[in-house]
């Protein structure tokens, strides 16, 4: 069994975790941050990277009149019915403090490019990460290292140690072996339970506990230790997804393994500003045509969506998510005529939400992916492209046709998207904090000795809309990161 000791223990490598492991060592502890997978990155990783706040550099050099207030009124509009069942305290204390966050990350060589405009926000308040949102973690990962924090990968937390009611570490596993972690003080930023198939079925529904989830490593691990102490679930079935997601292309493109330099991210902030939008945008859209979500207006308005035995998956345009994860290896292709393509080539019918670019169309999709795009003169020579049954495919075409569609696909040549695989990105139930991001064990007392940030310290937060789940990461795993450091008293 080996041993270790630490001031503060941070659990999960992600965002939140390596902002809660800066700030805490920042406060003079002595910090040890570990991540269950080889290296640090969590969902942050996986993300698009755009970050939302008020009254930041970007927005001032823009001109932008814009403020923490106007931004609270403005976040639950992307919620929809769900508005009410927000937490209004962490609403407030993300708002005043995002901008702050920003300003952090930038200081650390973090390059953003914006605000952008994402109605119903009143204002541009989206902030695109350069080169990519692989940059949060190399750059919070060097300088955590640099200033002393004890990065320890490979090592899982398994269950919580305690005395007389107060965490004092952990018991996990590491490569060399079983494990104990003594802690003062301990933060949980182990993320959601996207890929935990027991949990989605408890919180949401067996069928969509049948979901992949786009980090399959987002296994609720930390949920699950905190439950024997009392922790509960808030917004436990409030998620992103199902739905539709391109997949990533079959080889890493130069685009995602750009390093986040001072001198890469100041040309592409130049391009992006100053560069024609016909040069331009090719380049823009190979980092985020590997994520986009077709539009369910796509299908509303007459794509077909197939499985990859061409048969027609025929649900409604919410639903189609949820139902492709029936199908043979849970992916589908999406159908249309030249009529169609053409439509969906220019405003205001989209393909997909590009952030940095704001959509993408059909040509988009065309030439910045070509390992997603068929054509063929006829239904049946594509399905030949896709490997399917010509029958099977042409009888697809013709239910589909058949049905409640605004005009038939019936304008050679035909084209397909795909495959387009069934994901969910995240799951929204957070454990119950307070304001000091204390996890709340029994009764709702904050349980001695352990904090929480991140999804897993979301606590009733809604957090729908770009921006808000990386920005909430990083501020609330500073907050936690400050509180467990001070609870220390003079003694760190």
């Amino acid at each position: 069994m080996k041993n270790l000791q630490c001031d503060v223990l941070v659990i999960g490598a992600g965002g939140a975790g390596l902002a809660a492991a800066i700030e805490a060592r920042a406060q003079g502890a002595n910090v040890i941050l570990i991540e269950k997978n080889d290296a640090p990155g969590g969902t942050t990783a996986w993300s698009i990277g755009s970050f939302t706040a008020t009254q930041t550099p970007q927005q001032l050099a823009a001109g932008i009149e814009d403020d923490p207030d106007a931004h609270f009124d403005d976040m639950p509009k992307f919620s929809g019915k769900d508005a009410d069942r927000d937490n209004p305290e962490l609403r407030r204390i993300f708002v005043d403090n995002a901008n702050d966050t920003l300003r952090w990350l930038m200081s650390m060589g973090v390059e953003f490019f914006g605000p952008m405009p994402e109605p119903p926000h009143t204002k541009p308040r989206m902030h695109n990460v350069l080169p990519n949102s692989r940059a949060y973690i190399k750059l919070l990962s060097r300088h955590a290292a640099r200033i002393g924090v004890d990065i320890r990968c490979g090592v899982r937390a398994e269950k919580f140690l305690t005395d007389e009611g107060t965490v004092t570490g952990i018991a996990g596993a590491s490569p060399e072996g079983p494990v104990e972690i003594s802690a003062r003080a301990t933060i949980l930023a182990s993320g959601d339970y996207a890929a935990n198939a027991d949990l989605k079925a408890k919180y949401i529904s067996e069928a969509v506990s049948r979901v992949d989830a786009m980090n399959p490593t987002a296994t609720g691990d930390g949920h699950e230790m905190a439950f024997p102490l009392g922790a509960r679930v808030l917004n436990g079935d409030v998620l992103s997804g199902p739905n539709l997601r391109f997949v990533p292309p079959p080889k890493e493109t130069i685009d995602r393994r750009l390093p986040p330099s001072r001198i890469v991210t100041k040309i592409m902030k130049l391009g992006l500003k100053y560069a024609p939008g016909w040069l331009l945008r090719p380049f823009v859209l190979r980092f985020t045509t590997t994520s986009m979500a077709p539009e369910l207006d796509f299908f509303r308005n007459g794509a077909l969506l197939v499985d990859k035995a061409g048969a027609r998956i025929d649900a409604p345009a919410a639903t189609l998510g949820l139902e492709t994860a029936n199908r043979p290896d849970k992916i589908g292709f999406v159908i249309m005529d030249s009529a169609l393509a053409k439509r969906y080539s220019k405003w205001p019918d989209f393909v997909a939400t590009a952030p940095g670019v704001a959509y993408a169309y059909f040509d988009d999709f065309r030439k910045t992916r070509p390992d997603l795009y068929f054509k063929a003169d006829s239904i049946e020579a594509l399905a030949g492209k896709l490997g399917m049954d010509p029958s099977t495919l042409k009888e697809s075409l013709d239910a589909h046709n058949a049905g409640d569609i605004p005009a038939p696909l019936a304008t050679p040549p035909f084209h397909a998207l795909g495959p387009a695989k069934s994901y969910i990105v995240l799951t929204d139930g957070g454990l119950a904090v307070d304001t000091e991001l204390r996890l709340l064990g029994h009764e709702d007392r904050p349980i001695p000795g352990l904090w929480a940030a991140g999804s897993a310290g979301q606590g009733g937060l809604m957090l729908k809309g770009h921006g808000h789940h990386i920005g909430w990461a990083f501020t609330s795993g500073r907050i936690a990161g400050r509180h467990a450091a001070a609870s220390l008293g003079n003694n760190a």
